[in-house]
């Protein structure tokens, strides 16, 4: 911070601090909501309107299948990268523990929720759309296992941080050059570990007992599949690095950035 920032006018007066006010509450947002609608597992072909493609991975067999939450955690990956660059492994870790934080807060709410006794005419209100208990289905769909929030919670937070190693050690091979490497590269590792822990300990050390088979396939057509939205985001990471610099000024932004390397 310069000195005419910190003796003149609001904290919030700085650029830099607004943007990463709103780069954290995008975050933070996109985080939370995946972890509660990742309870739902869709069929990418049936969802497309396509016939069932039958594809067989480790002895299964079937539609591909994915938990509801990879449709946010390309944003969560874009967001990771953006705060990696511009202000490094405190703002990463900063915003990680925050969503962590603001995951069990949420959970530890959907709980309480669900142990209010409900009200005897809500309970069968959602009849005429076919739920014929209503706190039921409130329960099953809030009500996360405590293995799956486990899971989610530890690859998340384990995710993040070899994210954000591995995000710098590229950056010091590599300098200013090659964004794009360093931003698919941490995704590519951090995902890996992310993937297969949740449902390792969501799944197969949970109540379930999923079968190897089924673990390894589930995992490995998410994991592929966040790979392919962190290649399909690269020009994206471009433009929105532009834009910031736009936004901050070129000096500040390059300050930023050589502070984030450092």
């Amino acid at each position: 911070m310069t000195p005419t920032r910190a003796l003149g006018g609001s904290v919030l007066d700085d650029r830099a601090t607004r943007l990463f006010l709103v780069l954290a509450a995008f975050f933070c947002v996109n985080a939370v909501l995946a972890e509660f609608i990742g309870v739902k597992i869709f069929a990418l072909e049936d969802t497309l309107g396509l016939a069932p493609m039958e594809w067989n991975l480790f002895g299964q067999t079937g539609s591909l299948s994915f938990t509801a939450g990879t449709l946010l955690w390309p944003v969560v990956f874009l967001m990771t990268d953006v705060v990696n660059e511009f202000y490094g492994r405190r703002g990463v870790r900063m915003i990680s523990w925050l969503a962590a934080g603001l995951i069990v807060y949420g959970f530890v709410f959907a709980f309480a929720a669900i142990a209010l006794a409900p009200a005897g005419w809500w309970v069968t209100a959602a009849q005429p759309q076919g739920v014929p208990d209503y706190q039921a289905a409130f329960a099953a769909v809030f009500g996360q296992g405590l293995w799956t929030i486990a899971g989610s919670l530890v690859a998340f937070v384990i995710g993040q941080l070899i994210d954000v190693s591995i995000f710098h050690r590229i950056r010091r091979a590599t300098g200013e050059r090659w964004v794009w490497l360093r931003a698919t590269g941490s995704t590519a590792v951090s995902q890996l570990v992310d993937s297969f822990v949740v449902l390792y300990i969501a799944f197969v050390l949970g109540p379930q007992q999923w079968p190897t088979s089924l673990f390894l396939a589930v995992s490995t057509v998410n994991y592929l599949y966040k790979m392919l939205a962190a290649l399909a985001l690269i020009p994206l990471i471009y433009l929105v690095r532009a834009g910031i610099t736009r936004y901050l000024g070129a000096s500040r932004a390059a300050e930023l950035r050589a502070q984030a390397a450092a």
